[in-house]
Parts: structure tokens; sequence; C-alpha cells
């Protein structure tokens, strides 16, 4: 039998949808508000849920103490209060979509929970507007 063990984490970040390629108009045509070259802002929402056995000698699925360190390092701390297009690396040429950054997010947690495990990322961008990344 396998258990779902989640947390849920938090970041405020900014970010603007644009494609360098695009001229100004096929940017506002593609993205609109959120093409604003003076950026905008969200209040993020991330569930990471690890799927899998429990261990019988310690009836952990997962650590949760480890998952909550695990999402304070490798998403809190790197996103939060910052505007993701300039100060985080992996969108120096990555437009900062909630696909994007929920992949990101689920890179940079699947090099840190044992790959015997499955992973799923859910971003909220919006109590409305939500992504998903999970293994296949």
């Amino acid at each position: 039998m396998n258990v779902t063990v989640s947390r849920k984490g938090h970041f405020n970040a900014a970010h603007r949808l644009h494609n360098v390629n695009w001229s100004k108009e096929q940017n506002e045509i593609t993205f609109g508000k959120c093409s604003n070259p003076y950026y905008h802002g969200h209040n993020y929402e991330v569930i990471v849920a690890v799927k899998g056995p429990i261990n019988p000698m310690t009836g952990y699925t997962v650590d949760m103490k480890l998952l909550k360190e695990i999402i304070k390092q490798e998403v809190e701390e790197p996103f939060d209060h910052k505007n993701l297009n300039e100060q985080v690396e992996e969108f120096k040429n990555l437009n900062p979509t909630a696909e994007n950054i929920c992949v990101v997010i689920y890179n940079r947690i699947r090099a840190r929970i044992e790959s015997s495990l499955k992973l799923k990322i859910t971003l909220y961008e919006t109590p409305r507007n939500f992504v998903e990344c999970e293994d296949e």
C-alpha cells in the first residue's frame, strides 16, 4: 500500500511573461496584463506531495521535517520576495509561466527526494489558477 504525504509552502514573487523574440504587440496579445514591463506579483502556494510505501522501521513515507526543510531551501528561500525574471537563475532565459515555475520547483525537489518515491507538485498562482507536475 502506498501513502501520499503532502506539505504546503508559500512564496510571494514578481514576474513578467514575455518572449524576447516577439514584438511588444505580440507579447501584449499573448500575455495581456502579465506582459507589463514593470512586472506584477502573486502570492503563490505550492503543495509538495510524496507518494510511496510506509517504512516499517520509521512509520514514515517521508519525514515531514525533511520535507519542510527541502521546501524552505529549494522554493521559499530562492523564490520568496524575488523578481523571478531577474533574480532566479532558471528564469533568466525561461518564461516564468505557472507551468515553467512548477517544473522548476519539481526539478529542484526531485533531486532531493528518494528516487523510489513518486513526486507531485501543485502550484497555485491564484486561488483559482493552478498547475500540476508529477512523475510519469
